[in-house]
């Protein structure tokens, strides 16, 4: 008997019209598409409001109605995929605000698998993805340590389109090791 697919949640820490970060994801899920037992889902994180307990138990409901949606996508999800940006040597205020509200109580990241992809000049992003993962430590997520996925966006030759899509086939191969990996160690966790 076939085992249930590997459910995939896949965030970007990017809100800018034309991302290469939700590039990343689009490419996530035409890439997953071909890999047998596989399923990326993008959840937008941009309409979250700033997380703030004032806005808990209102109107017969522990978190806003948008924020209980991420919530019950990560409950279902068997994976995360966090696309991040780095600002500041950081990750972006849009993603740490979606990490801080599905870890309000009951924590909804516990246990869950988790890799990330950057992109971004110098290092690709490889300062936030660190941040991102010592953050992960306390919420309880589980990164896959390799493949690790930074891409320079500003090398030629050019990597993605003016509408944030990713052109680069050798990013492209990339992405599709760090889909299997991620997938082979959800599977591990499952067992």
């Amino acid at each position: 008997m076939a085992s249930a697919p590997v459910k995939i949640v896949a965030l970007s820490g990017s809100i800018r019209k034309g991302s290469y970060h939700s590039g990343l994801i689009r490419a996530a899920i035409q890439i997953s598409a071909a890999i047998d037992g596989l399923e990326v889902e993008f959840v937008d994180i941009s309409a979250l409001p700033f997380v703030n307990t004032d806005l808990e138990n209102q109107n017969g409901a522990v978190y806003p109605p948008l924020v209980e949606a991420l919530r019950q996508k990560i409950i279902e999800a068997d994976a995360i995929l966090f696309a991040s940006p780095e600002y500041n040597y950081s990750l972006s205020p849009v993603l740490k605000n979606a990490i801080d509200w599905a870890s309000r109580p009951p924590n909804v990241w516990a246990g869950k698998a988790a890799a990330v992809i950057s992109t971004g000049g110098g290092f690709g992003g490889g300062r936030a993805q660190y941040h991102l993962r010592q953050v992960g430590v306390f919420v309880d997520l589980h990164f896959i340590n390799k493949p690790e996925f930074v891409l320079n966006a500003f090398q030629p030759p050019a990597k993605f389109n003016a509408d944030g899509d990713l052109l680069d086939e050798g990013a492209k191969t990339q992405l599709k090791e760090l889909l299997l990996s991620l997938q082979a160690f959800t599977l591990r966790l499952r067992a």
